[in-house]
């Protein structure tokens, strides 16, 4: 995944999570099956290019449902600050995450 300026007026990021056995797959994917979600995570980044996280949300994919999605493009829109103009934290669910179905 890409790093986004913290101050880019949006982010867009892109990746492939499989579906098997009605559950979402793949190295992004983290959590034990029914309690699925993509981290994602705020740092700085040093002279030297290494990203140092100091925050970060889980994306919750539970109310998704996995077997019905196999086959289809997912887009989630989501707020990046909280109401104090800091990064979002912690679990994010609807409606402060929306997810949208498509066809591939």
């Amino acid at each position: 995944m890409g790093l986004v300026p913290g101050d880019a007026s949006s982010a867009l990021f892109e990746l492939e999570v499989d579906v098997k056995a009605a559950s979402f797959t793949s190295p992004f994917v983290h959590g034990r099956r029914g309690e699925r979600f993509l981290y994602l995570s705020w740092g700085e980044v040093d002279g030297d290019g290494a990203f140092t996280m100091f925050r970060r949300a889980k994306l919750q994919l539970d109310g998704l449902d996995a077997a019905a999605l196999d086959g289809r493009t997912v887009k989630g829109r989501l707020k990046l600050s909280d109401a104090a103009g800091g990064p979002i934290c912690a679990s994010i669910r609807p409606p402060a995450i929306t997810w949208v179905a498509g066809t591939t």
